[in-house]
């Protein structure tokens, strides 16, 4: 594994890749984000934009996929300043929090919007989450299957011009040049990117008995009759979590401080108890945890060093989020030794070594890791 030189993304990380002067393309990307975007024109293309989906409405102009977390705050906000009208749909995680559901409440109170809140059955949900995480050690897999089918199925349906998705991923975490600069997300898109394993619903059919009727909500619309326009906003105004979540506070969003549930940010996936287990697998695949993403993105911002960000990866350890391991066993009817067990599966060799009765990382970020006991030393469970 090779760092990056200014922020602390590992080479392993999907996406990222590190140039000849060792530094990688998410920190490339947000240089991006200062020098080479025209924002100015961009904030210019999106006027144009939201004037042609005014000529192309029957009803609402544009469908804007929320969670209720400070990012979907923040779109809907710039969506109705911009004269949009919205429909704001939701993926119900079968595991939402409470802070999750006030917020969405709120949302739709203090924002005024329409709101259709998408609940797939929750037997579905556990039986394609288990299939997903035994086959490929993924338990996001339906989460982004859903979140992005559903408001793309109901554009087409209600003749829904528009959808204003969040941040382009591949310019604020790592990607080549010509997806930093996207504006678009389409199903090329989502094959490459959408955390989907290069798999569709159909893929899935028959696996812990999940039939064509049960991954109906998981299917994109088949030879749509409609044509709708899928975007990032983040590729029309700069993206920035904080001041995000600043805009969205000052509406009326609420969260924890101190209180965060993955990486380092209190403010981010607050929604549901199950995303930091999609964050967690990222340490067996990857040999990285979330908190090297988010003091990555601190570090791009000015808010810290290199050196404090590796100092608070040392403070933090693994951090493995024993609370929702244990919400999502019982969920699945399974003991913890089966999630670890499945995890174990998907450790990557390419990433990791056994020497001396235990799992490390050769040259690893933090050079005194604590990498737990060798068996020999371990008592009997």
């Amino acid at each position: 594994m090779r760092y990056c030189k200014q922020c602390i993304l590992p080479d392993t990380r999907p996406g990222i890749f590190l140039d000849d002067d060792g530094i990688c393309s998410a920190c490339h990307g947000h240089r991006d984000k200062e020098t080479k975007i025209d924002w100015t024109s961009r904030a210019k293309a999106f006027e144009t934009l939201v004037a042609e989906t005014k000529t192309q409405s029957t009803s609402y102009d544009c469908i804007v996929p929320v969670s209720g977390g400070k990012d979907s705050w923040y779109q809907v906000i710039k969506a109705k300043e911009h004269g949009l009208s919205v429909l704001a749909v939701t993926w119900r995680t079968p595991a939402r929090t409470e802070i999750g559901q006030r917020n969405l409440d709120r949302m739709i109170e203090k924002l005024g919007v329409d709101h259709i809140d998408y609940t797939i059955s929750p037997d579905v949900e556990r039986r394609f989450m288990k299939a997903t995480f035994e086959e490929r050690g993924t338990t996001g897999l339906p989460m982004h299957m859903a979140l992005f089918a559903i408001p793309i199925r109901l554009a087409v349906q209600f003749r829904i011009p528009l959808i204003l998705w969040g941040e382009n991923p591949q310019l604020e975490y790592g990607g080549n040049e010509l997806e930093r600069l996207s504006n678009t997300l389409d199903a090329d898109w989502l094959s490459k990117h959408g955390c989907l394993e290069s798999t569709d619903a159909s893929y899935w059919l028959g696996k812990e008995g999940l039939s064509e009727t049960d991954l109906h909500a998981y299917r994109l619309p088949a030879s749509p009759d409609f044509t709708v326009r899928s975007v990032f906003l983040g590729a029309f105004y700069k993206w920035n979590s904080y001041e995000n979540t600043r805009i969205a506070q000052d509406h009326g969003f609420v969260y924890e401080q101190g209180a965060e549930r993955t990486g380092t940010w209190d403010f981010a996936d607050i929604d549901c108890e199950f995303i930091s287990l999609h964050h967690f697998l990222k340490w067996y695949k990857f040999g990285f945890t979330r908190a090297f993403d988010t003091l990555s993105v601190q570090i791009r911002y000015g808010m810290i060093t290199r050196d404090q960000a590796v100092a608070e990866i040392r403070r933090r350890g693994l951090d493995a989020p024993k609370a929702d391991i244990a919400t999502f066993c019982a969920f699945q009817g399974k003991s913890e030794d089966w999630f670890w067990a499945v995890c174990e599966k998907f450790r990557n060799p390419d990433v990791w070594v056994r020497s001396e009765g235990r799992w490390t990382i050769p040259d690893f970020l933090i050079p005194d890791w604590d990498w737990g006991k060798p068996e020999s030393e371990m008592e009997p469970s």
